[in-house]
């Protein structure tokens, strides 16, 4: 699972993917152990199992901070991009590139209208224009890929036994399409499953697999600068206020040790004396930015992008169901995202390979109940896998 930070130059993406990286935090078994200058981690906030247990974990996979379990997610730092990325313009090629690998979209605008298409500062542009010309991109990059192969694929169809959902998703895959994808999009296009497409039937085909496979939410950022945009977009678009550059500065505040801050909380803890200056700008941030929004707003988008768009789930697999420990005494050790209806044999085969095939059942470890290998998952559920020789 990867998440796409996408945005025009100049609307604070950088800061944004910057603010949502924890940098400093140190993390035994770290998952990724390559990050390429364009891909960081960020983490997912979420009540961690141990509040329901009244015990005290030791992470090994993720963070806890205050009852808050921290779990790593892939970022990608897309490309910055202009109107015309599907025909090469600006950087089209390289943004193209990097947004097939994600699976969910956060595109980041300019909420205050104070950067025009191009990135170029300048008053009163209206940032709704970034969202549509984003979809309207990816949304043309799809129907060329399929005007392209649509010969193809329906030469294939009417010669052979295979399926036309088969063969577009075997032509789409290259974008982390999948047959699920291809199927909703055909339904909400309401496309058959036959070759007699014509019209406008490609587009709105590629429209509907943007939105299925691309979901996408807009971090409204410079929110503190906004003079009503927000307000009115909101009920229009998948709109989260945000300020990128409190949300960078509190958490530097926090690693320094002048505040105790936590990502996503609407408050924070003075620490030391700091200087006048200092203080009168965590004082702003927290009476203008925390006060009226409730936060910052960086960690809520990377919540939703992975809670809410791609409905994922936490999980903690444990070995002891009794300690709720792994084979080295670490309690509540890893922390799982998987998808929704998730069932046991899935967080098995998670884990590890050899573990699904050796799966003859698992325990609850709430109810202490034994459950069976379709047994469905829900957020927070703390699992032992039970296998056979």
């Amino acid at each position: 699972m990867e998440v796409g930070i996408v945005g025009k130059p100049n609307v604070g993406k950088s800061t944004f993917f910057r603010a949502l990286s924890l940098k400093d935090a140190e993390i035994a078994n770290f998952p990724f152990t390559t990050i390429k200058p364009n891909v960081g981690v960020g983490y997912v906030r979420t009540e961690c199992g141990c509040t329901s247990f009244g015990v005290e974990c030791t992470p090994k996979n993720s963070l806890c901070v205050g009852g808050n379990r921290f779990v790593p997610v892939k970022l990608i730092d897309v490309a910055g991009l202009v109107p015309g990325a599907h025909e090469g313009k600006g950087l089209g090629n390289q943004f193209l590139d990097d947004l097939r690998r994600a699976d969910v979209l956060i595109h980041v605008v300019d909420i205050s209208g104070e950067t025009n298409e191009k990135g170029e500062s300048t008053k009163g542009y209206d940032p709704a224009e970034d969202v549509s010309f984003l979809k309207d991109e990816i949304d043309h990059w799809f129907c060329q890929i399929l005007e392209r192969n649509w010969s193809k694929i329906t030469s294939k169809v009417r010669h052979s036994s295979r399926d036309l959902i088969d063969e577009l998703t075997l032509h789409m895959a290259g974008l982390g399409i999948t047959e699920s994808h291809v199927t909703e999009a055909m339904k909400k296009a309401d496309l058959d499953s036959g070759c007699g497409w014509g019209g406008n039937d490609l587009m709105d085909f590629a429209v509907e697999l943007r939105k299925t496979s691309k979901p996408l939410l807009v971090a409204g950022n410079k929110i503190d600068l906004d003079e009503g945009n927000f307000k009115r977009l909101r009920d229009e678009y998948d709109i989260i206020p945000v300020c990128s550059e409190a949300e960078l500065a509190l958490r530097q505040a926090h690693a320094s040790g002048v505040i105790s801050y936590i990502p996503g909380d609407c408050e924070f803890e003075l620490l030391k004396e700091i200087p006048d200056k200092q203080m009168k700008a965590l004082e702003y941030m927290r009476e203008s930015i925390l006060g009226v929004y409730g936060s910052t707003g960086v960690q809520q988008c990377l919540n939703r992008a992975v809670f809410d768009l791609l409905e994922m789930i936490v999980v903690y697999p444990v070995e002891n169901e009794n300690k709720l420990s792994d084979k080295d005494g670490n309690i509540l050790p890893d922390a799982l995202l998987l998808p929704k209806e998730s069932s046991a044999i899935d967080l098995a085969y998670r884990i590890h390979s050899d573990i699904g095939d050796r799966f003859i059942g698992a325990i609850d470890c709430k109810t202490k109940m034994k459950v069976g290998r379709d047994h469905k998952l829900i957020n927070g559920d703390v699992i032992k896998i039970i296998t056979g020789r």
